[in-house]
Formats: structure tokens, C-alpha cells, sequence
């Protein structure tokens, strides 16, 4: 009852907020009783300047460190909030006052019980970058390296845990008031803003983040990740190599450096293409800010808190989902999402793919460099809610990451043409996903993971077995032999027998 009480009165923190903001639509959109509509609209009448969208980030920068980040999630959601106001939230940039340097460095010797000349010899207190959870110094490590070190804000979990339990109340408002919103799983989107908010509180996770994005790019000069320093990072703090490179929103200073402006496109579209499709791990905050150019045009990348994951059933459907509307096959585009059982089978398959047609035809129509892929998906995920597409929050990460990159591109070159960067790289992943080599290698390893359970499947038939003859049931002989070759073949090496014959099975059907 305290905590109704209590999420109540900030409610309506966050409608006077919102109101001083003129962003009170925000409510407006949830359907609210006649009462409070009155309300909402009395105080929307002193108009605050600039777009919706622009003004509902103003009011989300004003309430916090949770309010911004939950402003940067929703940008994915152009389904809940409308394309135009996502797109503003997209470039809500994290950023807050500096916490003190002496705070920083308390943080530092607490979490490694050592003195800070014992770990750097030199350490910046003016900082590099100051966000809603750490904010980022500059050092020099006892052994020379210079490094860059990320230190959480003072008792940013408390903060967060707090404000999240406030938004999974007004979510399960929503669902309740509203029920058309529970196809939008609102409750879901804030479980999964939390886990990733959990997963940023926990400096090692983001590390580790850093080093398998490493690994998967190893030997690969066009895209590098800053070697992490574990001997100096915990939980609360991480150190990673400091990058030297140009900022890649800096146009003018990349033409000065003599960088070829083309291939830093092409050189970030396939790195993040091969972290889509080929390793099914993305870095999802690829912000101007998060993404520096070396003199040989290679792409370097920061700040690994917010990463994206895609297992190869999903990767399978975003491929062949592009695929299909290259090559203008919209029955095909319509196809995938049944096979991926997003769309209900009730459904009618001839009507969702005259919608499919109807997003890709005038996209298509246009010259080739408006032509956007993560525009596409929007389209077409804002149009999946006639046919009762439950929201796939994977995809929304991948979509908005999409369209953040495209503009990162344009800002290098307006007239780039991006499909025809792209075209060739996505024809190269899409044969990686969904080709011969791709579909063996998944058949491999469910066969794998089946020779992994047989064992346990026969015990539990072996027991099953005993357990009858123990009541009084006779087995037919047959049963009996049977389950006296299983147990002697238990006793040998027959799993690498089973996998090697599934092997050329497998090599024999697709080949």
C-alpha cells in the first residue's frame, strides 16, 4: 500500500514535469479517463518550443539518470511513441554534471584496497565524459600505458533499482487500463530496459563485452576494440586502453587527416554487418560519440555497456526478411514471419504481403541514397500490429542501431549512396546465415546436442523399465535385448560413432 502511495505521488512528480515541458501527449496517447485528459489539457496550454519529441527529451534530461535512459530504450519503440518523436529521443545524449575527481578516486581505492599511485601514475581530474552511470578519466598506468577509466556514480544502483520498480508500476497501469497495449508488452519492455541497466552497473560485464567483441574481430584491420586492463578493473571500475583516433562525427578534421571518407563507410557497415549475421553480437549504442577513425580509415569503438544479441533463428529471419525485399519478393518477405511463428498462422498470408509491398514498393521507388534499411524495418515493424505481431525487442535494438549508423554515414556524405555499399556486404552475410555451410553448421550442432541427451534418455527408459518389471510387468524380449545394447554400448565411445555419421549424413543432404 506505502508503495502504491508512494509511486503514486511521484506520478504526479512526473505529470507536473511533463506539463512544464509541454510533453503531456506522452499521456495523452495512453487513452486516459475524460478527468484526466481535462487535466492534461488545461496544463498543455503554455506551449513550450521545439517538436514533440524534443520536448518530451528536454523533460526526460530534467528528471534524471533513469528518465535518460529510459528515453534512449523507448527511441526503439516507434510502435508505442510514433516514428518522429523515437527519432528525436534517439539524440537524447547521456550526459550530466561531473561527479567530483576526489569521489572518483575513493572509488578507485575501495575497489581494489590499494592507493592510486600504486595503480596509475598519473590520473586526470577533469574527465573525459560524464554520463547518467560513470563518467570516464584519463590516466597513465604505473607500467606507462595510457588508459581511459570508467568509475559508476555514487549509489547510481539504489537510483535505478528505484525508478525501475516506478516504471513497471505505470507499466502494469497500462496493461490494465488499456488492454490493446498489452500486445506491446509494456511490462516486458521495462524488464528488459532493466536487465540491460543491470547489465551497465557491472563494470566487468561490460568488459567482458569489450573483450569477446575483440575476439570475434581478431586479425581484422578494419575495426578495432581497446584492450582491457583486468588487473584494474572490478566491479565499479574499468580501464581500457585510451583510443587515438578522430572522432568520426568530425568530418572536417577526417578530410585534414587524409582519411578516405568512402572507405570508413564500408569499413563500419561490415564491421557491424559481420556483428549481426556472422557472430550474432552487436554493439547497440553506436552513437557518433562511441566511434573514433585511425589514419588507415579503420573503425575503433568504445563504451561496450549497451550490446545486442541475436541467436541464428532471428538472424535467419532479418536476412532472408532483407533478402526478400531487395529483390522485391514481398510473398517471401511474408513468408519469414510465419515461419518465425511472429505472426499468428490465423492470419491472412495474402494480406501481409500486400502490406509488405506496400512499405517496400515507395521505399524502393525513391533514389538510392534515401533509401534506408532501418527505416524499412520500422515501416514494417509499426504495420506487423494489424496482424497481431507480438514486439521483438532484439529487433527493435538492431533496427534502431541500424538507422543511428545510417546517419553517422550521411553525416560523412550526404550523397552516399548506402545500398550500394551495403548490397554486397548484406548478399555476403545473408549467404552466411541462411546458405549450405550455415544450414550443416546448425544441423551439426543440434545433432551434437541430441548424442549429448541420448545417454540420459536411456537411462530414464532403463528405469522406466525396471520399474515396471519391479510391479510385475514382463518386458517382450525384444525390449529386453534392446536395453542390454544400450547398456553395454555406454560403456564404449559411440557418441563420436553417432556424430560422425550425422556428419556425412548432413554433408551427403545439403552437398
Amino acid at each position: 500500500m506505502l508503495r502504491s502511495v508512494t509511486h503514486t505521488v511521484r506520478l504526479f512528480a512526473l505529470a507536473r514535469t511533463l506539463a512544464r515541458h509541454d510533453a503531456l501527449f506522452l499521456l495523452e496517447s495512453f487513452d486516459p479517463p475524460r478527468a484526466l485528459r481535462g487535466a492534461i489539457e488545461y496544463f498543455s496550454r503554455h506551449r513550450a518550443p521545439g517538436r514533440p519529441g524534443e520536448r518530451l527529451a528536454a523533460a526526460l534530461q530534467a528528471m534524471g539518470p533513469s528518465f535518460i535512459k529510459l528515453g534512449q530504450s523507448l527511441s526503439t519503440r516507434s510502435d508505442l511513441i510514433g516514428p518522429e518523436v523515437a527519432d528525436d529521443l534517439a539524440k537524447l545524449r547521456d550526459r550530466l554534471p561531473p561527479f567530483p575527481a576526489s569521489i572518483a578516486k575513493l572509488e578507485i581505492t575501495q575497489a581494489f584496497k590499494k592507493t592510486l599511485p600504486e595503480l596509475f601514475a598519473e590520473f586526470e581530474t577533469r574527465p573525459l565524459a560524464a554520463a547518467s552511470i560513470a563518467q570516464v578519466h584519463r590516466a597513465t598506468t604505473s607500467d606507462g600505458r595510457r588508459v581511459a577509466v570508467k568509475i559508476l556514480r555514487p549509489g547510481i544502483e539504489a537510483e535505478f533499482q528505484r525508478d525501475v520498480a516506478f516504471f513497471d508500476w505505470l507499466a502494469g497501469l497500462a496493461e490494465r487500463f488499456k488492454p490493446s497495449l498489452r500486445r506491446l508488452r509494456p511490462r516486458a519492455v521495462v524488464k528488459t530496459f532493466a536487465n540491460t541497466v543491470s547489465l551497465e552497473m557491472d563494470l566487468r560485464l561490460e568488459a567482458a563485452a569489450a573483450a569477446e567483441l575483440a575476439e570475434n574481430f581478431a586479425g581484422d584491420a578494419t575495426f578495432e576494440v581497446p584492450d582491457v586492463d583486468w588487473q584494474r578493473t572490478e566491479r565499479r571500475v574499468l580501464t581500457i586502453d585510451f583510443v587515438a583516433g578522430v572522432p568520426i562525427h568530425d568530418r572536417d578534421a577526417l578530410i585534414a587527416a587524409g582519411n578516405d571518407l568512402n572507405r570508413v563507410i564500408a569499413n563500419l557497415f561490415r564491421a557491424f554487418l559481420n556483428q549481426v549475421f556472422r557472430d550474432g553480437f552487436f554493439h547497440a549504442d553506436l552513437h557518433p560519440g562511441n566511434l573514433f577513425v585511425a589514419p588507415d580509415n579503420h573503425i575503433i569503438a568504445i563504451d561496450f555497456g549497451i550490446m545486442g544479441r541475436l541467436d541464428r533463428a532471428n538472424r535467419r529471419f532479418v536476412a532472408e526478411l532483407l533478402l526478400a525485399f531487395l529483390t522485391g519478393d514481398y510473398r517471401r518477405a511474408a513468408e519469414v514471419h510465419f515461419e518465425a511463428g511472429y505472426i499468428p498462422a490465423s492470419q491472412s498470408r495474402d494480406a501481409f504481403m500486400q502490406a509488405c509491398r506496400s512499405i517496400g514498393e515507395p521505399i524502393f521507388g525513391r533514389a538510392p541514397r534515401n533509401i534506408s534499411i532501418g527505416r524499412l524495418l520500422a515501416q514494417l515493424f509499426q504495420i506487423t500490429e494489424t496482424f497481431a505481431m507480438e514486439t521483438q525487442p532484439q529487433l527493435l535494438l538492431l533496427q534502431k542501431t541500424l538507422i543511428v549508423i545510417e546517419g553517422v554515414a550521411r553525416t560523412l556524405d550526404p550523397e552516399v549512396n548506402l545500398w550500394q555499399i551495403a548490397e554486397p556486404l548484406l548478399g555476403e552475410q545473408v549467404g552466411m546465415a541462411i546458405g549450405p555451410a550455415a544450414l550443416m553448421r546448425e544441423g551439426l550442432e543440434e545433432m551434437g546436442t541430441l548424442a549429448r541427451r541420448i545417454p540420459r534418455l536411456v537411462e530414464r527408459a532403463e528405469a522406466a523399465a525396471l520399474q515396471l518389471s519391479g510391479e510385475g510387468l514382463r518386458l517382450h524380449p525384444e525390449t529386453a535385448r534392446a536395453i542390454a545394447i544400450e547398456q553395454e554400448r555406454q560403456r564404449r565411445p559411440w557418441q563420436i560413432a553417432v556424430v560422425v555419421a550425422l556428419i556425412v549424413l548432413v554433408a551427403l543432404i545439403v552437398f
